[in-house]
């Protein structure tokens, strides 16, 4: 009878210890995913703000030992006003480049680019790139699906351009598949076009699952092949 009476005591004791660990439990992870896409959100804001800030400091810099009486030499109004100038000087870029005379400077500014033996190459990837991923959705889908990193696991990818196989003539797709939060680091891969899975999703949809992990996106999307024989993107473009 003692040993009973001991026992019941200690899972009497044991059972609002369990509810405080489960409450907690349950409490953190719903925590978790009310902060996590702030988390993330303020991840990718900051790195924004550090770059523009990082692009104009020196002209802040400059600006304040100009005019050291100013608020150029405040240490604190300086990243901010680093980062207004980088907006300035990028809405005035884009200003000009879309006018005509513009657009013929900024045309020989890239051809003097194209001249130049390493940079030519990795100014021409780049800028190509920054345009497929900007274009307009028009008659072919760029967001598509692949097998990726293994079989039967898909990722979204973009497709970024075609070509065919040397030996067999085979189409082949060029698909940027981004890392997940980090977009700025991404695979680069090169697969048969009819291995590709077009989707309905536009170019915001995409990057919005891509930079929130998943936790933001359409409530449906197509994740299989509609037809085996149906045109791929890679064929369409």
């Amino acid at each position: 009878m003692l040993v009973r009476k001991v026992c019941i005591e200690v899972s009497d004791v044991k059972k609002p210890i369990h509810r405080t660990l489960r409450s907690l439990q349950r409490n953190i992870l719903a925590g978790i995913v009310t902060i996590g896409p702030l988390f993330v959100t303020y991840l990718i804001f900051s790195f924004v703000l550090q770059s523009l800030a990082k692009a104009g400091l020196p002209v802040v810099r400059l600006l304040a030992a100009l005019f050291p009486r100013g608020w150029f030499g405040d240490p604190w109004l300086q990243p901010a006003l680093a980062v207004l100038l980088t907006l300035a000087v990028l809405y005035v870029v884009g200003r000009v480049t879309s006018l005509v005379v513009g657009r013929q400077l900024f045309g020989l500014f890239e051809s003097a680019l194209e001249r130049l033996p390493f940079v030519a190459k990795i100014y021409t990837s780049v800028r190509q790139l920054l345009d497929s991923m900007m274009a307009k959705k028009e008659s072919s889908q760029r967001v598509v699906l692949i097998d990726f990193p293994i079989a039967g696991q898909k990722s979204i990818g973009f497709l970024t351009r075609t070509l065919a196989d040397e030996v067999t003539g085979r189409p082949l797709a060029a698909v940027l598949v981004p890392n997940a939060i980090n977009p700025t680091s991404a695979f680069l891969q090169i697969l048969p076009a009819e291995r590709l899975v077009e989707t309905d999703l536009t170019m915001e949809q995409a990057m919005s699952m891509i930079l929130t992990g998943g936790a933001v996106g359409p409530e449906t999307m197509r994740y299989s092949a509609r037809d085996e024989n149906e045109a791929t993107p890679a064929a369409t473009v």
